[in-house]
């Protein structure tokens, strides 16, 4: 049943990863105004799925969603929004999950707040400089600032889901649906 569960974990990770990642890859092309574009709304969720799985799953499973999630992401992010978007999309993703997940795990038996919001904090600045200085630099858009807006609102964001991390992690499961031994 663990096994399961598991393996369904990592599954609705790696859709939802690659959907929100799209998604995101979509909306960044939609200025808001010289600070915000749509696509800085939707792309802090995935911190979030990453330290959920890191939290249920484990580190090792957690990469296994990133990887997963790059792919799938990569592809469509290629059909759906420019290759220069993708390429940059997919290089700041794959180095902002990992350092989540790598950041979270080293904190994870701290204060339940402390490891999804420090990891997601450092996270957002790897993702937000690799992605803006390889979609945007040299193309005359205002990227410096939708990359400050872009991390004003991953940092903010961070906060905003520290309340579904807890309800999740701490009223929706319970230890003893946690599979045993998590690396």
């Amino acid at each position: 049943m663990k096994l399961i569960l598991q393996y369904r974990g990592i599954v609705i990770g790696i859709v939802a990863m690659g959907a929100i990642i799209t998604i995101s890859n979509v909306l960044v092309q939609y200025p808001i105004n010289d600070w915000l574009t749509w696509g800085h709304f939707s792309f802090p969720i995935t911190f979030l799925i990453a330290d959920l799985l890191n939290r249920r799953l484990g580190p090792s499973q957690a990469r296994t969603v990133a990887y997963a999630g790059f792919i799938v992401a990569v592809i469509l992010s290629f059909w759906l929004a420019t290759p220069r978007i993708a390429l940059a999309s997919g290089l700041a993703f794959i180095s902002g999950q990992l350092t989540d997940i790598a950041v979270f795990h080293r904190l994870r038996k701290l204060q339940w707040w402390r490891a999804p919001l420090v990891s997601s904090s450092v996270a957002s600045t790897v993702d937000t400089i690799i992605f803006y200085s390889i979609a945007f630099a040299g193309t005359g858009l205002p990227w410096i600032t939708w990359a400050i807006g872009d991390y004003a609102v991953k940092l903010l964001t961070a906060v905003f889901l520290l309340l579904p991390f807890f309800v999740i992690t701490n009223r929706i499961w319970s230890d003893r649906d946690m599979p045993a031994g998590r690396t």
